[in-house]
């Protein structure tokens, strides 16, 4: 978005309330639900507006990539007054966890210091001994009818077929590489089902031919879709987020995908396309830099 006020912080700490995995082992060597640990950092900030929730669950050196944020915690806690008197809601939709990266699926109301009243976002946290070290997130506005008559952030939530993990990661990467990143774009039909295919792009109808048919669109008007780098891919069974940076009418975006695997193809698309901003920078980690 090219105008975002503090409240940008809104997309720091997203995770679903309703949700309680079991500990893991993090690469950080200690036992922890990392959902859970990105749940209580968000409650602290935007149900109890805690700063002793803040201080316990997010850790004061946080790497911020959101271009509008301060870097560190002590910026969020700055902004606990005006999120209190905000009156910004919102509703977690997904959530998967990739070893320590948590990956969040929001939409928020009364987000006006967003620049629009309704907003998508997908947030991913990268949690250590049960703190938030590193933030990441794309957010773009509501739209209110879409192509396919789906919303953006509607549609399956279960997360299954565990054991196909590594196998949907992949299948989304080479998907980017040769459909989007233009290296093989006929290979199309290897990755998206031709069967079933539900469309979360307002702007994209349903269906392989619903994708081929904006594709070609976009392509006629010389402003397709140009994505020139891969940054992560993280998933959890069915469901995989892939970011990576691109061009889109002349301007570099950052692309934030979210598939939905069975059987081996793509069965569901949501995603996130954000401008990369340039000027007002609040800090200067980049909108990327995954380790």
């Amino acid at each position: 978005m090219k105008s975002i006020t503090s409240f940008t912080v809104l997309s720091f700490v997203l995770a679903s309330c309703a949700m309680s995995p079991p500990q893991e082992l993090g690469r950080s060597g200690h036992p922890q639900s990392l959902k859970k640990a990105a749940n209580n950092a968000f409650l602290a900030l935007f149900q109890d507006y805690s700063e002793d929730g803040v201080r316990r669950y997010i850790h004061p050196d946080l790497v911020q990539h959101n271009p509008s944020v301060p870097t560190g915690r002590d910026a969020l806690i700055e902004f606990l007054p005006a999120l209190k008197a905000s009156g910004i809601a919102y509703t977690n939709h997904r959530i998967l966890q990739d070893g320590d990266y948590v990956v969040l699926h929001n939409s928020f109301t009364n987000a006006q210091a967003f620049g629009a009243e309704k907003i998508v976002t997908f947030d991913i946290y990268r949690m250590q001994a049960g703190q938030a070290v590193e933030h990441w997130d794309a957010i773009t506005p509501v739209v209110e009818i879409t192509a396919s008559g789906r919303s953006q952030t509607d549609g399956p939530t279960k997360i299954e077929d565990l054991d196909h993990t590594e196998a949907n990661k992949a299948l989304a990467a080479r998907l980017i590489e040769d459909v989007l990143m233009g290296k093989n774009p006929s290979k199309i039909n290897e990755y998206i089902s031709a069967e079933r295919y539900h469309q979360h792009n307002p702007s994209i109808k349903d269906g392989l031919s619903g994708l081929v048919e904006a594709v070609q669109s976009l392509t006629s008007q010389n402003n397709m879709f140009k994505y020139t780098k891969i940054h992560t891919v993280l998933g959890e069974g069915n469901f995989v987020l892939t970011v990576s940076e691109g061009e889109w009418s002349g301007k570099a975006h950052a692309f934030y995908d979210l598939f939905r695997m069975r059987g081996g193809k793509v069965v569901e698309h949501w995603d996130v396309i954000q401008e990369i901003p340039t000027k007002g920078l609040a800090n200067a980690n980049g909108m990327f830099g995954f380790q």
